[in-house]
């Protein structure tokens, strides 16, 4: 079955249609805890400062000349699930409409994205379900040490090659007739003085940060859930164990995706 987690990378940041490491997974590696409450999570505060416009401005989308297409006009934020839940189907087809949640979609993909660099990210915010598929570990010698199965990695085959196929002027033309409700919602979350855009090339320069790891990568078990068995790989963060889940040459691809991405969106 498809994995939803290398899914949600290509949604979330290839047009911010979804991703998750500690993301939105629920094998054993490295989830983090319930959260007891039920609202988005606030953003860590910001320091104040005069606002002098985005540093990556959003040309705003309209039809090209030769398309004779007039534009439904956006719905209100808290109506448009149905309408965003439409315009994902047309870009990535239908194979990713059962995997969306139903409900806060722009809200969930704005909150996810912000939290990508950080540890941890509530289960509850995630736009898209659950994985089923069950993580694997190799136990080699005497010693027992553990180590993250390579049969993990063929997973994101599928999905990878997705990736590298996608049209990124699609997505792009998505995200820019979107970007007026996601930076609705970005200021709703706690940013009223930012602008989603830039945040967004933040987490791509931080993603592409990510370090490439000697495979396969040593892991340790001190109660129930596997954590990395290196402290510097378990410090990382969520949006960047991604990358480590799916393999040295799976995350490669992704970043070259991701610096694609980069390079339309981060305008001067």
């Amino acid at each position: 079955m498809e994995d939803p987690d290398l899914r949600l990378m290509l949604v979330i940041l290839l047009v911010l249609v979804i991703a998750g490491a500690g993301w939105y997974f629920r094998d054993e590696l490295l989830p983090g805890p319930e959260e007891p409450t039920a609202t988005l999570p606030q953003p860590e505060p910001a320091e104040t400062s005069v606002d002098s416009g985005p540093r990556h401005p959003v040309v705003p989308y309209d039809t090209p000349a030769d398309e004779r297409v007039e534009l439904v006009p956006l719905p209100p934020l808290d109506d448009s699930d149905g309408y965003f839940l439409l315009a994902l189907v047309d870009v990535f087809g239908a194979a990713i409409e059962p995997l969306i949640m139903r409900d806060a979609i722009i809200d969930r993909f704005v909150a996810t994205i912000d939290n990508l660099p950080r540890n941890h990210l509530a289960e509850k915010i995630r736009p898209v379900g659950g994985l089923s598929e069950p993580f694997r570990v190799d136990v080699t010698g005497d010693n027992g040490l553990v180590y993250m199965s390579l049969e993990n990695y063929g997973r994101y085959d599928r999905l990878v090659s997705q990736i590298v196929s996608a049209d990124i002027d699609a997505i792009v033309d998505t995200y820019r007739r979107f970007y007026p409700l996601l930076q609705q919602s970005y200021e709703r979350l706690g940013y009223p003085d930012a602008y989603f855009n830039d945040r967004v090339v933040e987490v791509i320069d931080h993603l592409l940060e990510t370090p490439d790891v000697a495979m396969p990568i040593a892991l340790r078990r001190p109660h129930v859930l596997y954590e990395f068995a290196d402290p510097e790989l378990q410090a990382l963060s969520s949006g960047q164990k991604l990358l480590l889940r799916m393999g040295g040459e799976h995350a490669a691809v992704v970043k070259g995706s991701l610096r694609e991405l980069r390079a339309q969106l981060a305008q001067s």
